[in-house]
This record gives structure tokens, C-alpha cells and sequence, in this order.
């Protein structure tokens, strides 16, 4: 059981979502409980996996398997301490936020088959090492949030939803530019796989040239920056936070978020080194005008969920500059570039789950 660990966290909530679809018409209240025990299936098997876990900077309990050999596209699962703590807040948060859906009265079993459907997306997002793979689950989040939010929101649920789906599209289409651009410069080799495509771009491969390196960096990083999100991709967020309902807006603050900044360090900065070397400055200069643009415009707020949404703004900058810092470091000739990678990043990853749970705890 334990060597599958991994697909067990992920596919749990499509079971339970499975189960909810096929509940009988008069039993639709029963939803919620169903949903509540997946939820809680998951955090059990994050808390086994994690009695598993290992401090060793290497990828663990790694799953692989061919998907669709004629393409290169397998399906890789593998954790880290970069992935695991957004596991684990995942799960947390999720388990929370259903709680927080019990008050939910209206298409009580379609509420939780999307609720279901959105923790599968956002467990694969962080934990699959393929490019295309991670691309399916990233997009399988976009579908049930859209829904969630334009069926149970607010009275502006349609503009905000609309708005929502629009801004991620534009996103996921730069996304998916950038993967096919990795996997045409692969070489014969045509692979999608993560870890390979890394060690292609750190070893200086020809065909990740700085030029190349620098377009797919950029599309990288506006796509993740949208998810964020970041100034001044940051408009969709007030609008979805306040028409989304409660526990959702939970969801969208504590972990959604997260998976713009996850992307940046899992994919973008590994794959595109010589990009992310380049943009560094910039990237820090956007990171700190977003600290100081969201804090001030929280604070011209008077609805508590937009506060909150302008807040992450603000707070979601301060992991941007965390990211980036190191590079400079190493620009700027530093005796230890490792210091200020450790620096960078641990903070970036502290300020990623620190806010998830701080701002879902406001909620």
C-alpha cells in the first residue's frame, strides 16, 4: 500500500467524488459526510506519508510509469521538502474548508463532486514530475473552481467566475507554450519528464539556449504570476474572493494561490536557469511593488474579503522575492551562493504556508 502512497492522496477525492455523483436523488444531504470522511482519508494518508519522509533533498516514494509511450508522456510522482509542505497544507486546508461547507444547502451533491475534484487537481499539481501531467491536473483545478464559484457565489458569482477563468486560460495557454517548447528541445529524446528536462538545462545543452531559456521564462513566469498572483495580474483575485463562497475563498487563499509560486520553483527556475539569472532583478522589483501596492490597498478596504485578497497581493510578493533573491546573490559574486539559495527559498516556502494558513484561518 505504502509504495503507492502517493496516488492514494491524489485519487482519494475522485473516489469520493464518485461516490457523492451516485448517491440516490432523496439522500443528498449525505454529501457532506461523504465528503468530509474523503477529506479526512486524505489527511490520513498524507500523515503515512509523511511518517515516511526523509530529510534528504532527493525526490522520494517516486512513481513511475509509461502513460503514453508514443509521446514521451509518463506518469511520474515524487515528493520533496518543496512539495510535501504544500501536500500537507492541501490536505489540511481541505479538511477545513468542507467543515466550513456544511452550511452549504443548495445542489448539495454537485457542491462536493466539484469540492472533490478541485483537491484532486491541487494534490497532482504538487506532486506530478511530468510536464504534461502536471499540466492535466493544473487545468483539472480551472474546471470545478469556475463552477464553484459562478453556481454558489455571490451576486456577482457570474463576472467574478467568468473573470476567474478568463485570467487563468490566458495563463495555462503561456503555460503550455513553454512545455512544448521543453519537449520539442529535448532532443530524440521528446520527454516531459521533470527531472530530466533539469538536468538538461543545467548541464547547458544546446538546445536550451539562453534565448530559448529566456522566452519559455518568460511565459513561465506569467502564467504562474497570474495564479499568484502578482501585480498587475492580480485583478481577478478580489473579484473571486469576494463572490466565491466561504469556504472556497478558503481554498483560494490558503492553497490556490500557492501553486503559482510552486510552479515557479519547480518548473521554471530548474528549467530555465539562465532565464530565471537574467530576470532576477525584475522579478524582485514586481515582488516588492506588490508587497507595497497589496498592503495599501487592503488597507483602503472595507470588506473583509476583499481585505484578505489584497493582503495576498501583498503577501504572495514577499515569497516572490524570496524566489529570486538567490540568483542575485550569485550574480553579485557571492562567496556562498548555497547561502543565499537557503535564504531565498526557505523563506519563500515559509511564507507559502504560513499565509495558507493563517489567511484560510481568518475564514
Amino acid at each position: 500500500m505504502t509504495s503507492h502512497i502517493l496516488s492514494y492522496i491524489i485519487f482519494t477525492p475522485l473516489i469520493g467524488a464518485f461516490v457523492i455523483a451516485f448517491l440516490p436523488k432523496g439522500q443528498a444531504d449525505k454529501a457532506k459526510w461523504v465528503g468530509l470522511v474523503t477529506t479526512l482519508f486524505v489527511g490520513g494518508f498524507t500523515l503515512l506519508a509523511f511518517s515516511q519522509f526523509q530529510l534528504t533533498g532527493e525526490f522520494q516514494m517516486v512513481e513511475q510509469a509509461q502513460w503514453i509511450p508514443l509521446f514521451g508522456v509518463q506518469y511520474i510522482l515524487g515528493t520533496d521538502g518543496i512539495s510535501f509542505p504544500m501536500v500537507f497544507l492541501t490536505a489540511l486546508i481541505s479538511i477545513l474548508a468542507c467543515v466550513a461547507s456544511f452550511g452549504i444547502k443548495e445542489r448539495q451533491k454537485e457542491y462536493f463532486v466539484f469540492y472533490l475534484l478541485l483537491e484532486t487537481g491541487m494534490l497532482g499539481t504538487f506532486l506530478a514530475l511530468d510536464l504534461f501531467l502536471f499540466y492535466v491536473f493544473w487545468e483539472v483545478v480551472l474546471v470545478p473552481m469556475y463552477f464553484l464559484i459562478g453556481i454558489w457565489g455571490g451576486p456577482r458569482k457570474e463576472y467574478a467566475a467568468i473573470k476567474f477563468f478568463l485570467f487563468t486560460l490566458v495563463g495555462s495557454v503561456l503555460i503550455l507554450i513553454a512545455i512544448l517548447m521543453f519537449y520539442f528541445g529535448s532532443g530524440s529524446e521528446r520527454t516531459f519528464d521533470i527531472m530530466r528536462l533539469a538536468e538538461m538545462a543545467q548541464s547547458g545543452a544546446a538546445y536550451f539556449s539562453p534565448g530559448v531559456q529566456l522566452t519559455a521564462f518568460v511565459l513561465l513566469f506569467i502564467g504562474f504570476a497570474i495564479k499568484i498572483p502578482t501585480f498587475p495580474f492580480h485583478t481577478w483575485l478580489p473579484d473571486a474572493h469576494v463572490e466565491a463562497p466561504t469556504p472556497i475563498s478558503m481554498i483560494l487563499a490558503g492553497v490556490l494561490l500557492k501553486m503559482g509560486g510552486y510552479g515557479i520553483i519547480r518548473i521554471a527556475f530548474p528549467l530555465c536557469p539562465w532565464g530565471a539569472q537574467y530576470a532576477a532583478w525584475t522579478l524582485v522589483v514586481i515582488g516588492a511593488f506588490s508587497i507595497i501596492y497589496g498592503a495599501l490597498a487592503a488597507m483602503a478596504q472595507t470588506d473583509f474579503k476583499r481585505l484578505v485578497a489584497y493582503s495576498s497581493v501583498s503577501h504572495m510578493g514577499y515569497v516572490l522575492v524570496g524566489i529570486a533573491v538567490w540568483k542575485i546573490g550569485e550574480a553579485n559574486g557571492a562567496a556562498d551562493g548555497k547561502e543565499y539559495w537557503l535564504m531565498g527559498m526557505n523563506g519563500a516556502m515559509f511564507q507559502m504556508v504560513a499565509h495558507g494558513i493563517s489567511s484560510a484561518g481568518m475564514f
